[in-house]
């Protein structure tokens, strides 16, 4: 059995599963302490520190001058990268750029009777630096990742764009890597990666000027170091391991179901994948295609112990308990695999991103689609939204009130000022009706 079989029927019968996915949120208590050693590190030693660790856990003979890719190995990636890959890239990155466009906020203000305009400016932030795993060995590196953040930063109208990426063993970075930021003009490119990356872009070394927004997935020293900023630096959101949700009745295929499932589970031994269905002959199918497909799948060892741990077939008597289960477990993924997927997509609460029809698989969106795939996990789409171009906005309030408005409304602020007891406040106000 590649994965447990449960039911759902009521309310009650969600805290099982909510217990077992719980247990994925943070996997080892003592990475925190070695992430607050090696921000401190970074941000006392700065680039001799970068250098040292790049050496200790990358690239052997590193230095603190190989941190900058220099322009001319940029401009050569582009060349080393097949055409025909150039041409999947960037139609991939047009998408997602056309899709963040329709997401841009404009500032607004409003004019009142008596000549006050109140208002909000949406601005961008001034930089932003990204993460982008260098994946096994460096081999397998996520380009997605780089597009699907560099692109809406882009579209937001920040300036400073920077990138940081562990190097491989010879101290290069993938080519891919390098031809994918060349693609997007973005020229700031550092081989450094782990904590002590995000800690050279919130702290700023000698080689590395500081952010103001990180963005970009990593492991779980990545995501500890990010969460551990918070408040020296924006971030993008506190990701967990990636998952999927399925919501299939008796008219899908077997053999596709499994296969999103395994995209999911073949990500991370911490993956979560979980199909909920109310027919009992599907769930069986599934079974069996999951433990076919496990056998010809790469990454099956990652796969098969993320669904022993984390994976589930949960039957339920109809479409109506499947959506209630759905919006408890708030997913990263939703495939809505049903007959008439519309009908109930009103009914979809919380979901990170849906994917509607057999015919439209998680990866769709991964890649090219254009929808952003960096979304809340763990539940968080409850409150939580996909990384967007307003990621990389902030927004100020404008207040333009003439003398006349302080006349009017003087006693009223500073009546409710010295109600908190701040006197200087409600003189601040008085002090122009003298």
């Amino acid at each position: 059995m590649p994965c447990p079989q449960l039911t759902y029927q009521r309310p009650e019968d969600f805290a099982p599963l909510h217990a077992k996915l719980k247990g994925r949120e943070n996997p080892d208590q003592a990475v925190e302490s070695r992430v607050r050693d090696i921000l401190a590190d970074v941000a006392q030693h700065g680039d001799e520190a970068l250098a040292r660790y790049t050496s200790r856990f990358d690239c052997p003979d590193f230095t603190a001058s190989m941190l900058r890719v220099p322009a001319e190995d940029i401009a050569e990636a582009r060349r080393q990268v097949p055409a025909e890959d150039m041409a999947i890239l960037e139609e991939a990155a047009a998408n997602i750029r056309l899709f963040h466009e329709s997401q841009k906020e404009k500032s607004w203000w409003t004019t009142r009777e008596d000549g006050t305009i109140l208002g909000q400016l949406v601005r961008p932030v001034d930089s932003v630096g990204l993460y982008v795993p260098g994946g096994v060995g460096g081999e397998t590196p996520l380009i997605s990742s780089l597009l699907m953040n560099a692109i809406p930063a882009q579209v937001a109208g920040v300036e400073r764009i920077a990138a940081v990426s562990p190097p491989r063993k010879d101290g290069t970075l993938n080519p891919y890597i390098l031809a994918a930021a060349a693609m997007l003009g973005i020229e700031e490119i550092y081989r450094v990666g782990s904590a002590w990356a995000i800690a050279a872009l919130a702290y700023g070394t000698k080689s590395i000027a500081p952010v103001d927004v990180l963005a970009g997935p990593g492991n779980i020293y990545v995501t500890t170091a990010k969460r551990l900023l918070v408040g020296q630096v924006g971030i993008d959101m506190i990701a967990g391991p990636s998952e999927i949700v399925i919501l299939a009745d008796q008219s899908a295929p077997a053999a596709w179901l499994a296969a999103d499932m395994l995209s999911q589970a073949e990500h991370d031994p911490l993956a979560a994948s979980i199909l909920v269905t109310d027919s009992p002959e599907l769930a069986r199918a599934v079974e069996g295609e999951l433990e076919s497909q496990l056998e010809r799948l790469p990454r099956g060892d990652i796969a098969r112990k993320a669904l022993a741990d984390w994976g589930a077939i949960v039957t339920v008597p109809g479409l109506k308990e499947g959506i209630e289960l759905v919006n408890k477990l708030a997913p990263e993924h939703l495939e809505l695999a049903v007959a008439d997927g519309w009908s109930i997509l009103s009914d979809i609460r919380h979901a990170g991103a849906i994917f509607l029809g057999c015919g439209c698989p998680e990866p769709v969106g991964d890649y090219f689609a254009g929808p952003n795939h960096v979304l809340p996990t763990m539940g968080n789409a409850r409150f939580s939204s996909a990384l967007s171009v307003e990621t990389f906005t902030k927004k100020s309030s404008l207040i333009a009130a003439p003398p006349a408005y302080a006349r009017r409304h003087g006693a009223k602020i500073a009546r409710l000022a010295r109600l908190e007891g701040l006197e200087a406040h409600a003189r601040s106000v008085e002090c122009r009706n003298e």
